[in-house]
């Protein structure tokens, strides 16, 4: 496996951060409801199921390659891409101790991403990432991977938040000991996390922007792209959308 040096991907990285590459340039795992290797290898085959094949993949937003390292089991060359140092660098500590050498990373945002790439891919996916782009950025970023992908591949953007589902979620409704007590407490917590954030002048919380499916999936259609969306086994408040070319 042969990571950039650290020297060369900040020098592809000289956009000003924005908020939410400030927000995580120091985080070393993703967003994933555990931990555990039992779960992340669940989650993994959920999403390998929907990816469905192929020999080539781009994973964008990859984190501490939490998920990449088992999808490097199903294809044959992968890379990897996160704006975050911390996130690179505990993805190439796992990829070392997986001996997982079909793997290679690369630091990069959904904008300048593109301007590194030499290669297409049979699948480009990103898992929990989406919600942190606006529409107008799903839209670039669907158009800039369209032109990356071969004729008979995938993109699938993985567990998005769903803005019918999400307030829920946050309410506690799905939660084992759901209540009305218990969903006045989490408004009240939610409350006073968003002060202190607009104090600190920082995104309010990890998860990110809900996105309606259905503008999603009428971007995809503006690309050339049919679009079918699932809703997350793991993750009640998530879809997954699974965009083809028709």
């Amino acid at each position: 496996m042969e990571v950039e040096s650290r020297a060369k991907m900040e020098k592809t990285h000289t956009k000003p951060k924005n908020a939410w590459e400030n927000f995580f340039k120091d985080k070393t795992h993703g967003g994933h409801r555990y931990s555990s290797e039992e779960f992340l290898a669940m989650e993994a085959r959920e999403k390998l199921f929907h990816l469905d094949g192929g020999k080539t993949l781009l994973d964008f937003g990859c984190g501490s390659a939490e998920l990449l390292t088992y999808y490097a089991l199903e294809y044959e060359q992968l890379l990897g891409v996160d704006f975050s140092p911390s996130m690179l660098g505990e993805a190439s500590k796992r990829i070392r101790e997986r001996k997982c050498n079909n793997i290679d990373l690369i630091l990069a945002d959904h904008e300048i991403l593109w301007e590194n790439l030499d290669s297409t891919f049979d699948r480009i996916t990103a898992a929990g990432v989406i919600q942190y782009l606006s529409f107008q950025e799903i839209d670039a970023f669907i158009a800039k991977a369209s032109e990356h992908l071969n004729s008979d591949g995938k993109m699938v953007f993985f567990d998005i938040l769903d803005p019918r589902l999400y307030p829920l979620w946050k309410l506690g409704v799905f939660a084992p000991n759901a209540g009305l007590l218990k969903a006045l407490y989490r408004m009240s917590c939610d409350f006073q996390n968003s002060i202190l954030a607009a104090l600190k002048n920082r995104p309010r919380n990890i998860y990110g922007f809900t996105h309606n499916p259905y503008k999603i999936q009428k971007i995809a259609n503006k690309h050339g792209f049919e679009m079918r969306y699932i809703q997350s086994m793991y993750y009640e408040y998530k879809y997954h959308a699974i965009m083809f070319r028709t």
